[in-house]
C-alpha cells in the first residue's frame, strides 16, 4: 500500500496528488491554469476546484491567457451564470486582470516560467515534514512572490495563495517525508 500525504483522501485528490502536486512545471499555459485556479480556490476547498476544473477549462478558453485577457464585461456576465465554476464577480474579474498582467510578465521576461522560478533560485525548495501540521501556509519566498505580483497588478495573489501555487507547480516540495511522492533530490 502506498503512503500518501494525509490530505489526499478522495479519488480526485489522490489522482491530483499522485500525478501533479509538487511536479515542477515549466509550461506557461499550465502556470496560468494554476494561477487562475488557486485564485478561484480562495476561501474554498481545493477539492471543490478540482471538481470544477473541466468547467474552468471550458469557461476560460483552455487557460489561454491571451484569450482570457480579451474577455469583455459581457463575457464575465455570462460566466456569472455558469454553475460549473465559482461565480464570484471579484474572482472572475481577477482572472481577466491576471491574464493581462501575465502577458506583461511574459513580454518582460520572455516567459512567465523564467520570471517565476527566480523566486526559488531556479530549483524546487524541498522541505522536510513528518506531519501535515508542520507544513507552513506561507514562506519568505511566497511573501516575495505575492508582493511582486501585486506590484505588477495581479489580484488574489496573497502569500498563502502564492504558497499553495508554488506547491502545485513544484517550486516547493511539501510532500511528507513518508509520502511515496517525496522527491529524493
Amino acid at each position: 500500500m502506498l503512503v500518501r500525504c494525509a490530505w489526499a483522501t478522495t479519488p480526485l485528490g489522490i489522482a491530483y496528488h499522485d500525478a501533479e502536486w509538487g511536479v515542477p512545471v515549466h509550461d506557461d499555459r499550465v502556470h496560468f491554469e494554476f494561477l487562475l485556479l488557486e485564485g478561484a480556490q480562495a476561501g474554498l476547498s481545493w477539492e471543490t476546484i478540482l471538481r470544477k476544473r473541466d468547467a474552468y477549462r471550458r469557461a476560460f478558453a483552455g487557460f489561454d491567457p491571451a484569450k482570457v485577457a480579451r474577455f469583455t464585461p459581457a463575457a464575465i456576465r455570462k460566466l456569472m451564470k455558469d454553475d460549473g465554476i465559482v461565480r464570484n464577480q471579484l474572482k472572475l474579474d481577477s482572472a481577466v486582470t491576471n491574464a493581462r498582467a501575465f502577458l506583461a510578465v511574459q513580454r518582460e521576461f520572455g516567459s512567465f516560467d523564467a520570471y517565476l522560478w527566480r523566486f526559488v533560485g531556479g530549483k524546487p525548495i524541498v522541505n522536510r515534514h513528518r506531519r501535515m501540521g508542520d507544513v507552513p501556509a506561507k514562506s519568505a519566498e511566497s511573501d516575495a512572490l505575492s508582493k511582486d505580483l501585486l506590484k505588477r497588478g495581479f489580484k488574489f495573489v496573497g502569500s498563502t495563495i502564492c504558497y499553495a501555487y508554488m506547491q502545485a507547480v513544484g517550486m516547493v516540495d511539501d510532500h511528507l517525508d513518508t509520502c511515496f511522492r517525496k522527491q529524493k533530490w
